[in-house]
């Protein structure tokens, strides 16, 4: 659909709604929904009324991150470029938030025009919008090119980078795989007395462990220490993550450090834990893990369901999968096709053909265009395409409540 045709269909769906939502109910309704043209309508229904840029700016990345899975880039450049239009645009916030709307659509040479239009827009530039342009680079994974914008950009337009814009100049390094560059800018900011912060330390602690360099990152971590950083849940889980690959004992241990030290393990930290038994073998642990995750209030991610799903199929429990698949639907975190097409083939294998073919269907409600049409072909592979649902079967989507 292009975008005028996206716009007319969005203003008749604004027509039919007699009051336009909140933005924590827009947020809500864009984590679920995968169809570009009805993101465009729940972002339409706020943009025009939010109180601040950072109260729309989630909301407004949602929808480009949409836009974007369907290629849709004309489209972004019409929605984002629509914007300077507005009377908002001399604020530098709103103008932040175009220029990393771009950054996340991989559009980097249009953030980068934005940001050199600001004299023209009437927007007042800062360390703010030079760090926007930084994490844009970053998103679009022009990693070599951060260096060159950090030297150039503050000489060209006289601020001096602060603590933000050096952390990430640390992740452009630690993503291109170089730790060690990132671990000689740490060194850098404190010769000139800027502040070196527990985020950065943290960055270039994981790039260590994901380069295998354990002592390296075990260096960084001392030194975190020796330093006062105040170490958060983040800087743990990077260091669970590293022990996940070993024995679940390991991983615990940690998450026992972690509350011996004041900080509440998060769900990130048990998807370790659990991860970590599943590779073990120790499917019961997993699952019990994961109901006591459940009853304890903590929200599972997708990745939760991932996990599990991917290993009960490895062991060829195919039904308690599709028991954690309907879980999943409940929770809105829908695990990947790849991981879900093991499933469909494992139930069809042991004769689950009705629950395949309620999985699939329930997919297919859930997700874009460019997915159904990988759910099809299954679907043909698997001779479930002709079949009809019998009268009477419940949906996931009311078996998962």
């Amino acid at each position: 659909m292009s975008f005028s045709r996206s716009i007319r269909f969005v203003r008749q769906l604004s027509t039919s709604s007699s009051s336009s939502i909140s933005i924590s109910k827009a947020k809500f309704k864009l984590r679920t929904e995968h169809d570009p043209d009805k993101a465009l309508h729940i972002y339409s229904s706020v943009s025009d009324h939010y109180t601040s840029p950072v109260s729309s700016r989630y909301a407004q990345e949602l929808t480009v991150q949409r836009l974007a899975k369907a290629h849709r880039f004309n489209d972004i450049e019409s929605l984002i470029e629509s914007h300077k239009k507005s009377p908002k645009i001399t604020q530098e916030p709103f103008l932040c938030s175009l220029i990393r709307c771009y950054g996340k659509a991989g559009m980097f040479d249009h953030a980068l025009n934005t940001y050199n239009q600001m004299e023209e827009l009437g927007t007042p530039r800062s360390t703010l919008s030079f760090n926007a342009l930084l994490t844009a680079c970053n998103h679009s994974r022009l990693f070599d090119n951060v260096p060159q914008l950090f030297d150039e950009m503050p000489k060209r337009y006289g601020f001096v980078p602060d603590k933000v814009s050096y952390g990430i100049l640390i992740k452009s390094f630690c993503e291109k795989g170089d730790p060690e560059l990132a671990l000689k800018t740490l060194e850098a900011m404190e010769g000139k007395g800027v502040e070196v912060t527990a985020v950065s330390y943290t960055t270039v602690l994981d790039s260590f462990y994901k380069k295998g360099k354990c002592d390296e990152a075990e260096d960084v971590w001392n030194e975190m220490l020796k330093k006062g950083c105040v170490i958060d849940v983040a800087a743990y889980n990077v260091r669970i993550g590293h022990a996940q690959g070993g024995e679940p004992e390991d991983v615990k241990r940690l998450i026992e450090d972690m509350g011996a030290v004041g900080l509440r393990p998060d769900t990130i930290s048990y998807n370790y834990l659990l991860t970590s038994y599943c590779r073990s073998g120790r499917m019961d642990e997993a699952m019990k893990l994961y109901q006591e995750l459940e009853s304890s209030g903590f929200k599972p991610k997708a990745a939760t369901f991932r996990t599990l799903i991917h290993y009960l199929c490895k062991n060829e429990d195919f039904g308690t999968g599709y028991d954690v698949f309907k879980r999943s639907v409940f929770h809105n975190k829908i695990p990947d096709f790849a991981t879900l097409k093991v499933l469909v083939e494992g139930l069809v294998a042991k004769n689950e053909r009705k629950d395949a073919k309620g999985l699939i269907r329930t997919v297919k409600k859930k997700f874009p265009p460019n997915v159904l049409n990988a759910w099809k072909k299954v679907e043909l592979e698997l001779g479930l395409s002709s079949e009809e649902s019998s009268p009477g079967t419940l949906e996931v989507e009311e078996a998962a409540r």
